[in-house]
């Protein structure tokens, strides 16, 4: 009895505080509180882009050392400033382009919902079938990009040329080579899952191993 009384006063405390803040929030003026959302927006946005260039100019820097043997981080991030800049602007296209698809696929989702607010409610099976052929779609298109990108910047650190430019040399050697290239991409994948098996069966053996003593004690007290 004690016991659920204290989980009730504990949940009554925690609605009295979620209220608590709605009520802070809701003194705010409204001017400042949609001036401080896009602000922490535009905030977000700028660190992501931020950490998009220092990841594109940092994988010039991880092959060069990786290259020649050394820990040196100045002078590759000097001498491959051109490359980097020019594969974090092209990052960038093909992620504005991926949004244009992305928002281009949607329209078979968003205009029936737009000229009738029940059509979606009332075609489960077309609700279905368009979410999963979105996000299928979507799926090629980032793993045709990700695979893209495998090759892209060691191109690029050994022909010092252009995101364009390797882009194009990427593209015909895998239309050259695409049976090489599915093998790869199967190895990857194979990989994948070992390590998402072997993930669980370590998080499984380690919540094993942490119940035991509790089993003993639970054991020993029956």
């Amino acid at each position: 009895m004690g016991g659920g009384g204290g989980s009730f006063n504990y949940q009554s405390d925690g609605r009295e505080e979620v209220k608590k803040v709605n009520d802070a929030i809701s003194q705010i003026p409204h001017p400042i509180l949609v001036a401080g959302v896009v602000f922490m927006i535009v905030l977000v946005l700028v660190l992501i882009v931020v950490f998009a260039w220092l990841r594109a100019r940092g994988g010039f820097i991880f092959i060069d050392c990786i290259v020649k043997n050394r820990g040196g981080i100045a002078e590759p991030w000097r001498d491959f400033r051109k490359e980097g800049n020019s594969y974090f602007l092209f990052l960038l296209l093909v992620v504005f382009g991926l949004l244009i698809i992305g928002g281009l696929l949607s329209l078979p989702l968003v205009l029936p919902a737009i000229q009738n607010g029940d059509f979606l409610r009332t075609h489960d099976v077309y609700l279905i079938s368009a979410l999963a052929a979105w996000i299928l779609v979507m799926i090629l298109f980032v793993l045709a990009w990700a695979l893209i990108v495998a090759f892209m910047v060691p191109i690029m650190y050994r022909q010092r040329c252009r995101a364009s430019e390797a882009f194009t040399v990427v593209t015909r050697l895998i239309a050259a080579y695409t049976g090489e290239i599915l093998l790869y991409c199967l190895f990857w994948i194979v990989l994948a899952l070992a390590s998402v098996m072997v993930g669980c069966l370590a998080a499984c053996a380690t919540c094993c191993i942490v119940a035991i003593p509790y089993i003993g004690k639970k054991g020993s007290t029956i």
